[in-house]
């Protein structure tokens, strides 16, 4: 009798497949935009005057910002697979410290390209719309 009350419970899927297609190309795009900043950095280093003291910052950050991309994409996928509101959510609290780091590339950094802006605003826009799916997500998780 268990079983059969858990494969009515289970027949509900509420996991999101919009979120987990986001995830993907977020993952995939996040990719592209750590490769193209890093040679950026690069670039800048060479050509422009870059402090030494900034130019250790830049690195550091894009490094954490790695980091924290890897454990927000990994949360947000077992999360969602597996209707979970905790790694949801903790992916969540990391999304909002990408979107953090996202800006800093965005303006705050040393040197700031036309193509570092272009670049930055798309993974902030990303970063914006995995937000509310995650949101919507947990709504339907925990309800």
């Amino acid at each position: 009798m268990a079983a059969s009350r858990r494969g009515r419970a289970s027949s509900a899927v509420l996991s999101s497949v919009p979120l987990q297609a986001l995830l993907y190309l977020r993952g995939t795009y996040f990719a592209l935009y750590f490769l193209a900043t890093l040679l950026m950095v690069m670039y800048k280093s060479q050509v422009f005057t870059y402090p030494h003291g900034y130019l250790v910052l830049d690195l550091a950050l894009l490094s954490l910002m790695g980091i924290l991309e890897a454990a927000q994409l990994y949360l947000g996928a077992k999360g969602n697979l597996l209707e979970a509101e905790a790694p949801l959510a903790a992916s969540l609290v990391l999304t909002l410290g990408d979107a953090l780091l996202t800006v800093y590339f965005l303006l705050w950094q040393t040197l700031v390209l036309r193509a570092d802006s272009v670049l930055s605003a798309t993974l902030l826009a990303l970063h914006s719309l995995e937000a509310v799916l995650q949101v919507v997500a947990i709504a339907a998780f925990v309800s």
